[in-house]
């Protein structure tokens, strides 16, 4: 089974940046489609950046410009640069990896980690 592990969160300034990664314990990596999510105290989990079919992104518009999501095969490592920080993304961000078996969508999940801006 996958187990993702999430790193880089904390305190950061506005208008500061940060780098959250996830380290993934899948050699077959590469096959799951990978995103990041948030979720602020009283609000549901949203969609921050996420992999889709074709090699496209689908980034929320609140943080389009601002955050970019990458990946690292070689180390089962995605990544989430985080620049241009707004108190508004004050929220524990959760890495997600997706694949589909037998026409089944498997979702897994990290355990989030803490991104909090302020001054």
């Amino acid at each position: 089974q996958v187990q993702l592990v999430e790193s880089g969160g904390g305190l950061v300034q506005p208008g500061g940046s940060l780098r959250l990664s996830c380290a993934a314990s899948e050699r077959l990596f590469s096959r799951y489609a990978m995103g990041w999510y948030r979720q602020a105290p009283g609000n549901q989990r949203e969609l921050v950046a996420a992999e889709t079919s074709g090699s496209n992104i689908n980034y929320a518009d609140s943080v389009k410009g601002r955050f970019t999501i990458s990946r690292d095969n070689a180390k089962n490592t995605v990544y989430l640069q985080m620049n241009s920080l707004k108190p508004e993304d004050t929220a524990v961000y959760y890495c997600n990896a997706k694949y589909v078996i037998s026409g089944v969508v498997v979702d897994y999940w990290g355990q989030g980690t803490q991104v909090t801006v302020s001054s």
